[in-house]
């Protein structure tokens, strides 16, 4: 079973679209382990609705939080307690899109990081990073902390309008690798999510 984890610098980075460009790019099964927030929808639904993918292969979370905050403090709010064997990577047929919560360092609990599931799985990552300022020393830092704790690097994907300095200089910095720039999409559909990854985002 081949497993790609998409995680971001940032929350509210276009992750979401990313995976579900990725997802439906594979034809892989999704998976958002644990939702924080749903109104009006959460990222199961936004995912469904831009893959293109039958519904079996978007998977439920395991955990379904309603308040839109940190994992840690939603679940803290929806009186639930997240626990590691819930979080085990489901077992599918064909390759598995994991989306994150938020970015990285993000708590799920009083002792437990997004990284540290991360590191858990030991599956590769792929980093999502806007190109605006600010990028590079967010993008430098998340790669530094998935390293530190040896998770595997598959790439880092940019996110935004072009900007050729900072798509340049952050993965030779890092020493990983690009896979391109999925560029903001106005409609934003199922056609032209899947047009804009075969264009602009490279898979091998």
């Amino acid at each position: 079973m081949t497993v790609l984890i998409v995680s971001g610098t940032d929350t509210g980075i276009g992750k979401t679209v990313f995976a579900a460009g990725l997802a439906g790019a594979l034809g892989a099964c999704y998976w958002k382990p644990i939702q924080a927030g749903v109104d009006p929808e959460g990222d199961k639904e936004t995912v469904a609705a831009l893959s293109g993918l039958p519904p079996e292969r978007i998977l439920p979370e395991a955990y379904r939080l309603t308040t839109p905050a940190s994992p840690h403090l939603a679940a803290r709010i929806d009186g639930v307690q997240i626990s590691l064997d819930r979080l085990a990577l489901p077992r599918v047929d064909g390759p598995l899109v994991v989306e994150g919560a938020g970015g990285l360092m993000v708590p799920i609990s009083e002792t437990l990081m997004m990284i540290d599931l991360f590191a858990r799985w030991g599956q590769p990552v792929v980093l999502c990073a806007r190109t605006e300022l600010g990028t590079i020393n967010h993008s430098l830092l998340s790669i530094e902390a998935l390293r530190a704790r040896g998770v595997p690097i598959a790439g880092i994907a940019f996110i935004g309008a072009p900007h050729a300095e900072n798509e340049r200089i952050i993965p030779q910095l890092a020493g990983a690798a690009s896979l391109g720039r999925l560029p903001l999409l106005d409609p934003l559909d199922s056609a032209t999510l899947a047009t804009a990854f075969a264009t602009h985002i490279r898979l091998s």
